[in-house]
């Protein structure tokens, strides 16, 4: 779990995929189209993959993919993301995460 933790701070933005799924490629493109350039783990395509997704859920990401964190902070899944988007408030997180600067 410590690993997953140290990823998730690495950068001001941290999201964890899977190369095959459609949502997370979406959650991608959605960090990419505001400036963003996360660091993305995908975890169909590490050796621990297995590992690091059930320490997500053990971290409290449910469903486990993708997992954003902003700033070092789980900010959610999918469905938060979209939510965020919708709202306004993901691109003021990422502002505040210095993820993004406009």
């Amino acid at each position: 779990m410590e690993n997953v933790r140290e990823l998730a701070s690495e950068k001001a933005a941290v999201i964890f995929t899977k190369s095959s799924c459609c949502i997370c490629h979406s959650v991608k493109t959605l960090f990419y189209e505001l400036g963003a350039s996360p660091a993305i783990h995908e975890l169909d395509r590490c050796a621990n993959g297995r590992d690091m997704e059930c320490a997500l859920r053990n971290l409290g990401c449910n469903p486990a993919l993708p997992a954003v964190f902003i700033g070092g902070k789980y900010v959610g899944s999918s469905k938060d993301i979209i939510s965020y988007h919708v709202d306004g408030s993901l691109k003021k997180m990422l502002k505040d995460a210095q993820a993004i600067w406009f």
